[in-house]
């Protein structure tokens, strides 16, 4: 029953694994994120809002046009002899004082058409300064998170070639182990061997199968992980069209560069609360506006005979807000001075990263070279242990344990080259401009 229960649980697992893997190029994940992914597709929609906040300060330069039309109805003298002066048809027997003090109901239907021009707005030139410079740290930490993508999606792919190569090796070995268990079942029907020798080549066996389901997990969580960044709600079994293997691309940057987009937008940022600084200075000033006013009258609706205009200027100086705008100011200039700490902070833990992967690949350079020669040691040593065990002049256990080794060797060579690799790849992220 309970081999039963197990198989039932397990169903789902080798079920995924039946399905035929879709081979794929490192290249077409990345074209398919640059497509999919929904966080950069949430970037894009950060810039698509920047640039709106930026649209909007073009009411500093554009004008402000507004339309309306007003219908009313009035007993009140002053506004029913008003409206019949706007429709043009005051008459003389309207001055009667009778009629002025206790006029009827006068009608008014009017259409304005009113424009307000800004002539001078320093605080608002100011403004709209501060929104370029932060849709422009918006655009460029957007790029920096493409890039970001790109690094993530290599590690992913990396994954997803360890995990086959992982398959790879504990195959190999069971293939090992079975031949290993043939020669001990031949050996201890022959009487060379003690029936706890043939168990320990059976428990290795096991070791390995147990160990072969991990690796094929482990294709499958990297697949997946691969999906989700694509975007891909199939979940298809990826393989890799490429093997892995040790990546060689020098690196001669050394030095932080300004030039970086996460950099360039710290930048950008920094301008945006300098100019946002700048514009609550210059709110001190006076604003220059042109308006002017066009109106059409009648006493009957949808109508228009008669009609004026008025246009000016006004130049307005607000002195004194109850210290709002001092207040403002120095909120400002604090967050300015603190955008360039937060810079400089930036930058120094940026070069203290770059100057760890640096040291870490040169790490990972050791170590491969390390692991690759702990690989050939293992390997002769499983060579002269198998020929001597098929003699029957090697104990089980030193065979078990040299086959052991040589697997865990290659499982550790093929973790130093994904190491290796994504130490190169993460040290070109960080130096990539």
């Amino acid at each position: 029953m309970k081999h039963l229960l197990g198989l039932l649980l397990l169903f789902p697992f080798y079920l995924a694994l039946a399905q035929e893997a879709l081979p794929i190029s490192k290249d077409e994940v990345i074209l398919k994120v640059r497509e999919n992914n929904t966080t950069l597709k949430m970037a894009q929609q950060d810039i698509l809002a920047a640039k709106g906040n930026f649209n909007q300060t073009n009411a500093v330069i554009l004008p402000d046009i507004s339309v309306s039309y007003t219908g009313i109805a009035t007993t009140n003298p002053l506004m029913a002899f008003g409206s019949k002066l706007n429709q043009e048809i005051l008459t003389q027997a309207d001055f009667d004082p009778s009629i002025l003090n206790d006029p009827g109901q006068v009608e008014d239907y009017a259409t304005r058409i009113e424009v307000r021009q800004p002539l001078l707005n320093f605080d608002g030139i100011y403004q709209r300064k501060a929104a370029k410079a932060k849709w422009t740290a918006v655009q460029m930490q957007s790029e920096r998170s493409g890039d970001f993508m790109e690094l993530e999606v290599a590690k992913a792919y990396m994954r997803l070639q360890l995990a086959y190569k992982a398959v790879e090796v504990l195959e190999k070995a069971k293939e090992t182990a079975l031949e290993n268990k043939r020669v001990a079942d031949n050996n201890f029907k022959h009487g060379y061997l003690q029936k706890s020798d043939v168990l320990a080549v059976e428990v290795r066996v096991t070791e390995l199968d147990n160990q072969l389901q991990y690796a094929k997990s482990n294709i499958l969580n990297a697949s997946n992980y691969l999906s989700v960044l694509m975007d891909d709600d199939s979940y298809r079994i990826l393989r890799p069209t490429d093997s892995l293997s040790v990546a060689y691309n020098p690196i001669t940057a050394t030095d932080l560069s300004g030039n970086r987009k996460d950099i360039l937008a710290m930048d950008a940022t920094t301008e945006a609360y300098e100019q946002m600084y700048k514009a609550d200075k210059m709110a001190f000033l006076p604003r220059l506006n042109a308006f002017g006013i066009y109106e059409l009258h009648d006493d009957q609706i949808f109508r228009a005979d008669a009609n004026g205009y008025l246009f000016g200027a006004e130049l307005k100086w607000n002195l004194f807000e109850g210290s709002k705008r001092f207040g403002k100011t120095q909120k400002s200039k604090a967050e300015y001075d603190k955008s360039i700490f937060q810079l400089e902070q930036y930058k120094a833990e940026s070069q203290l990263e770059l100057n760890k992967a640096q040291r870490g690949l040169e790490d990972a350079k050791n170590k491969l070279k390390l692991t690759k020669l702990a690989l050939q040691q293992s390997r002769e040593s499983l060579r002269i242990r198998t020929n001597r065990f098929e003699q029957g002049l090697e104990k089980t256990t030193d065979l078990l344990l040299a086959e052991t080794q040589y697997s865990q060797k290659q499982l550790a060579y093929y973790t130093t080259i994904f190491q290796h690799n994504y130490a190169l790849a993460y040290l070109n992220f960080l130096t990539k401009e």
